[in-house]
């Protein structure tokens, strides 16, 4: 039974990088972000991927159909026990589906979801601060978009919170720390469960 710890937290909280580092301290995890799932499959050449492709190349969301599916996927395919994914869910349908989808499956166990909790004003920091490293500037990393993207993380991250806490599954880290900091209690947690 493979174990899998979702990652979710705001724009600028640091959830990719400290998912990265805590895979890389470790044989026995992998870490993936939707994005990277969602490019292996369509460079594999599957049908999936030919599907997955057409919504991507055209600018539109994944159906959360074929997303689960192909995070599910990608779990059963890796070597190792144990899986973090960041950013997912994004929302209450995702949610509820990811979780229909899990009740049913005997291969993955969603062992925890780990929220990285941090304020507006650090999330905000962040993401200009890493706009201002960059050569060149991305597209999210200028205020408004700042603000609509924290508004869609947000929106339904209460209702995301409860259904998790119901469940026995949320644990809720600061993110205002130093990277290190951050890290080593995420990682100490996860060691905790497997």
């Amino acid at each position: 039974m493979k174990k899998l710890f979702l990652i979710i937290g705001a724009p600028g909280s640091g959830k990719t990088t400290d998912a990265e580092l805590i895979a890389s301290k470790h044989t026995n995890i992998t870490h993936y972000s939707t994005g990277d799932m969602f490019r292996a499959e369509v460079a594999s050449g599957s049908q999936r991927g030919e599907i997955i492709n057409t919504y991507i190349s055209a600018g539109n969301i994944v159906p959360i159909d074929i997303a689960i599916e192909t995070i599910l996927t990608a779990i059963k395919k890796t070597s190792t026990d144990v899986v973090i994914i960041d950013g997912y869910p994004r929302s209450i349908e995702q949610m509820v589906e990811l979780d229909k989808y899990l009740s049913k499956e005997n291969e993955v166990e969603l062992t925890n979801v780990i929220e990285v909790e941090v304020s507006q004003e650090t999330a905000f920091q962040r993401v200009l601060g890493r706009a201002a490293d960059a050569d060149i500037v991305r597209d999210d990393d200028n205020e408004k978009v700042f603000l609509n993207r924290m508004k869609l993380y947000t929106e339904p991250l209460k209702e995301i919170k409860i259904f998790y806490t119901q469940k026995n599954l949320l644990k809720v880290i600061s993110g205002e720390g130093t990277i290190k900091e951050i890290v080593d209690e995420m990682d100490r947690f996860i060691q905790s469960k497997i």
